[in-house]
């Protein structure tokens, strides 16, 4: 994967330091936080989702801080995975984006803990945002949903790895719980059935370059805050609650609208390799629920009675930026603009 463009003095100042080689640098000399500042252009010029340019800036330096810790980019040395300027400037812009969150994300009441896996489904239940998968089923054209796919791919890409991070930090249950998931999601052991790997039929199906990362500089702050929160879940073990409850979230909202994903391709004339990531989500999934509520969930909760609140707290970070992800999509696509980020509008094809 290639560094994108900067978005900002903070991305420009990063991305220079890191195709030197690994060496101390110290804070940007602007602060990214410190107030708007939205680009110009046209109305469909700046598709970021709402969000102002320094947020823009801030994401996509996160992401690419945590991404030395995923398959790092060509030309980037591995050594800066754990290199203190890196790790400095990454808590800054973690303190900053928990802020972000907390002010996007209502914390529901923490649960006892044997009520966990039903406040969690009372939780999805509640969600009242936007169906991007109705849309995508019955209205969207071809072109939306290939940016669908390329937002998507930033993250499904790399599916499970994320949460994976869990495991070292689980006992017991919670722990047998979280790697039957995720031995799922890598394919049981055959390459082929990964979902990262049919995901990436689904790319080639549509005629969208399918190499890790080929659309990183195409996606606004919002498509970025969704990895961005698995993998401030997933790296910090203080956070380890809120990744379980990210994922049962996940789980628990996959089922259906995958089903509606794979009608909508089918309806644009998607063959069934490029239908098949959706379709294996539809059975996976509906396991996976019960698996993540339960089973992890529940028995984490069992063993962790003071961290109910981080479990549903994490759920409701999922069910906030789906809802956000959905709502940009949605209201760019009824002002005829695409979704993609502004300065890279265009989706390249292979």
């Amino acid at each position: 994967m290639q560094l994108p463009a900067p978005r900002g003095p903070l991305t420009d100042r990063l991305f220079a330091e890191l195709i030197r080689p690994p060496h101390a640098f110290g804070p940007p000399p602007a602060d990214p936080y410190g107030g708007p500042c939205d680009p110009p252009g046209d109305p469909c010029g700046d598709s970021s989702g709402g969000s102002s340019g320094s947020e823009e800036d801030a994401q996509l330096a996160l992401f690419v801080c945590y991404e030395l810790h995923y398959q790092g980019f060509d030309g980037v040395d591995d050594r800066w995975e754990w290199n203190p300027s890196v790790l400095a400037l990454r808590e800054r812009l973690e303190t900053w984006f928990e802020g972000w969150l907390a002010r996007r994300v209502s914390r529901p009441p923490a649960p006892q803990p044997r009520e966990v896996p039903r406040a969690l489904a009372a939780l999805v239940a509640a969600d009242d945002g936007p169906s991007l998968s109705a849309y995508l089923r019955r209205r969207g054209d071809a072109a939306q949903f290939r940016e669908f796919v390329v937002h998507r791919s930033i993250y499904q890409l790399k599916e499970a790895d994320p949460h994976t991070w869990g495991i070292p930090r689980l006992l017991g249950q919670p722990k047998a719980a979280l790697v039957e998931i995720q031995s799922d999601e890598y394919g049981g052991g055959r390459p082929e059935r990964m979902h990262a790997e049919l995901f990436r039929a689904t790319m080639r199906g549509l005629g969208l370059d399918d190499s890790y990362g080929a659309y990183l500089g195409s996606v606004p702050g919002v498509t970025l805050a969704i990895s961005n929160v698995m993998s401030l879940f997933g790296l910090h073990r203080h956070h380890r609650a809120a990744l379980l409850g990210h994922l049962a979230a996940f789980e628990m909202t996959s089922s259906l609208p995958n089903r509606r994903y794979s009608q909508g391709l089918r309806r644009l004339g998607g063959d069934a390799g490029a239908r098949r990531y959706y379709d294996e989500h539809v059975q996976a999934d509906a396991v996976h629920e019960q698996i993540a509520a339960h089973d992890m969930c529940g028995a984490f909760a069992a063993q962790h009675p003071a961290m109910t609140g981080d479990i549903l707290y994490g759920a409701a970070c999922a069910l906030t930026l789906d809802r956000l992800f959905a709502e940009h999509l949605l209201g760019r696509w009824r002002e005829g603009c695409t979704s993609l980020w502004r300065a890279d509008a265009e989706v390249t094809t292979r």
